[in-house]
């Protein structure tokens, strides 16, 4: 798991630049106080070209609905947060970085009506490596399906990229980490497999590609649209389809897809070893060519990348 953070010089603040430390919010805010806060996770990789930031303009369309979902939308266009976007990156001098847009509601009003809390637009970034440790992309990682479970449709909107949905995920990673996993599967309130604490999840049973569908319980994840594209492109069969807890048990690979964990194989779940035990074969293939697209080594027919400079 990601270690301590190691912040950067410079924040973007609504419309201006702050240094790092200055980036602070009231202690009543409502972002503290209940949670008030959608946000995106992007990369920016190191590539022949300079520094790329992958798929900004899907990461910050959804940022667009998941504040209009929490009725918070800013005051800036998705256009104008791409280029504080990528000024951010040039100014803090990061070749790769992962880059965290936030809209939340500041302070104001004590209570849960947000009338009188104004809305503050942030856009941090700092480098960071494998979300899941050293080696996990080649070796895979151990997992458990968690004792906690996503919450219902219509309970909490999960599709949107919420601050207080991750309240429930850090129950999950919390419990995988205390019984030795390095992540853990949360199944829906139905029983059936829905995401990681905070990844979209593929499994590879007979030459078939399977992801759970998107229930209401889960994130429609950038990547696992991106790894969609990819198997299509690769003419990998796919399929979703609700995904019963016994079939993580039964697959012959199994990986987790994110921003930040990228397309990381799935070494057991439940001390049951999935498929040899290692990176199969099409997990193998499909993460080349994403890890290739967004470090620019390949070409980049779905036009993914925004170039820095």
């Amino acid at each position: 798991m990601s270690g301590r953070l190691e912040g950067s010089e410079w924040v973007w603040k609504d419309g201006e630049f702050i240094r790092w430390e200055d980036a602070t919010v009231h202690v009543l805010s409502l972002a503290v106080q209940f949670g008030s806060s959608v946000f995106e996770g992007m990369r920016a990789y190191k590539t022949p070209k300079g520094p790329a930031i992958f798929r900004l303009d899907a990461h910050l369309r959804r940022l667009e609905t998941s504040a209009r979902t929490y009725r918070m939308s800013p005051a800036y266009s998705s256009g104008e947060l791409a280029a504080a976007a990528v000024e951010g990156v040039r100014r803090n001098g990061l070749q790769s970085c992962y880059i965290r847009p936030m809209v939340l509601r500041g302070f104001g009003s004590p209570g849960l009506k947000p009338d009188l809390s104004p809305i503050e637009c942030y856009i941090p970034m700092w480098p960071w490596g494998a979300y899941l440790g050293a080696g996990a992309l080649e070796s895979g990682v151990d997992v458990c399906v968690s004792s906690w479970h996503r919450p219902a449709p219509n309970t909490f909107p999960s599709g949107a990229k919420a601050a207080g949905n991750y309240n429930n995920s850090q129950l999950i990673a919390m419990e995988a980490t205390r019984h030795g996993y390095a992540e853990g599967i949360a199944l829906g309130p139905s029983g059936l497999v829905s995401e990681g604490s905070g990844q979209n999840l593929f499994l590879v049973m007979d030459g078939l590609l399977v992801t759970p569908i998107l229930d209401g319980t889960s994130l429609s994840g950038i990547t696992r649209h991106s790894v969609m594209e990819i198997a299509r492109e690769l003419g990998v069969p796919l399929q979703e389809q609700l995904v019963p807890r016994e079939m993580l048990y039964a697959a012959d690979e199994i990986f987790f897809t994110g921003t930040a964990t990228e397309v990381t194989p799935v070494r057991s779940v439940d001390g049951l070893e999935v498929g040899t035990g290692g990176r199969g074969p099409i997990t193998r293939q499909i993460q080349e060519r994403y890890l290739s697209i967004a470090r620019g080594l390949a070409d980049d027919p779905f036009d993914w990348l925004t170039y820095v400079d």
